[in-house]
């Protein structure tokens, strides 16, 4: 498909006995599950767009075209867009540049995971190891509790601004006015591509949750509606949530407006499985939108010093 403008993704991913978000290691929390006011339990945008990279970063590792592209850690993303899958899908803010040029809005965003029904919350009896046994008696092994969730289908969300990937945008002014937008492409089009389909592909592969060895935890999706469209448009990240007629009335819209979109369903053998929907969905991916009007790839740091000029 050509003219890709967003990349949509809504899934639903089946969670039993797990502290997605919780724990006490990467954004987690000490002891306690996340839960909305309904009862609902969650995991953070924050979680989510962390389990993403950390599969996009596995899928670069094994791709052979991937060149000396990288996936930085989220608290040192550099602005190389033009190696930094993270800097790049994911943005960035150094305002120690002192200009707008030191800011990327990221293309990539993610909704909370939510569970579709009220979640019933247990705790887990933990005991912490007495690492020296040589302590004092009063020094025993500590117990503690930590909760979990018994089972939930939790519904999620991705979203790719195809419009914004890999490009970065420089304003001319006049008289203080805006009067013309320039825009700057950091790979080639080839490369756009990859990334397009490795964020796609990263989004069927969510395992770095909470991080912990007591806590294998996956999103990988049993259900899942991925859309190629021809609008920057997030309406479909609704699909899980939508009446029957809701649907019926969505996929009309995306097919009026020339979007291509795949249905992947594990729990029946009708229509295509989740990895039979992803594997058609990749294969559509020919052409996305390019503001630049085909402009030759550039640095970050020459895009600086041409906006700054």
């Amino acid at each position: 498909m050509d003219n890709i403008k967003g990349i949509t993704v809504s899934l639903l991913s089946p969670m039993s006995n797990h502290t997605a978000n919780g724990g006490e290691k990467l954004l987690g929390n000490a002891s306690s599950i996340k839960r909305r006011p309904d009862g609902r339990v969650y995991i953070s945008g924050q979680m989510q767009r962390h389990a993403l990279f950390s599969a996009i970063e596995q899928l670069n590792l094994e791709d052979e075209d991937r060149g000396d592209t990288y996936v930085s850690n989220g608290d040192g993303t550099t602005n190389q867009i033009e190696t930094d899958l993270r800097a790049d899908m994911g943005g960035f803010m150094h305002p120690s540049q002192g200009s707008y040029s030191g800011r990327r809005t990221a293309p990539v965003s993610a909704t909370f995971a939510v569970a579709t029904e009220p979640s019933e919350v247990g705790r887990d009896l933990l005991l912490r190891i007495k690492q020296n046994p040589d302590e004092e008696a009063d020094q025993d092994q500590a117990l503690a509790t930590n909760e979990f969730s018994q089972d939930d289908d939790m519904q999620m969300s991705f979203h790719l601004d195809a419009t914004a990937l890999s490009l970065s945008k420089a304003y001319t002014y006049e008289d203080e006015r805006h009067v013309e937008t320039t825009y700057f492409k950091h790979v080639s089009e080839a490369e756009r591509r990859r990334r397009a389909r490795l964020f796609l592909n990263g989004t069927r592969f969510l395992t770095d949750y909470a991080n912990q060895a007591r806590n294998a935890t996956t999103g990988e999706p049993q259900k899942a509606l991925i859309v190629l469209d021809t609008r920057l448009s997030r309406k479909a990240s609704r699909y899980f949530d939508m009446t029957g007629p809701e649907r019926e009335n969505l996929l009309d819209e995306l097919d009026d407006r020339g979007a291509t979109y795949f249905v992947g369903d594990d729990t029946t053998t009708d229509g295509h499985s989740v990895h039979e929907a992803y594997n058609a969905a990749q294969g559509e991916i020919d052409g996305l939108f390019d503001p630049s009007g085909g402009a030759d790839p550039v640095s970050f740091d020459q895009f600086t010093e041409q906006a700054n000029a």
